[in-house]
């Protein structure tokens, strides 16, 4: 499997989702995507190729 872009506004992979679960038990990474969308703080529109 390829080391696919998950989160282009934060430049994030899976490699780094897969990392961040098996060193915190969770995912503080998609915790902070959420924190930081609701802020207003991504630009998916323009830097997600599917436009989302």
């Amino acid at each position: 499997m390829t080391n696919r872009t998950i989160c282009y506004c934060f430049n994030h992979t899976i490699e780094d989702l897969e990392k961040d679960v098996a060193e915190h038990g969770r995912s503080t990474i998609m915790e902070q995507i959420i924190t930081d969308s609701k802020a207003g703080n991504c630009n998916c529109q323009t830097k997600n190729p599917k436009g989302r």
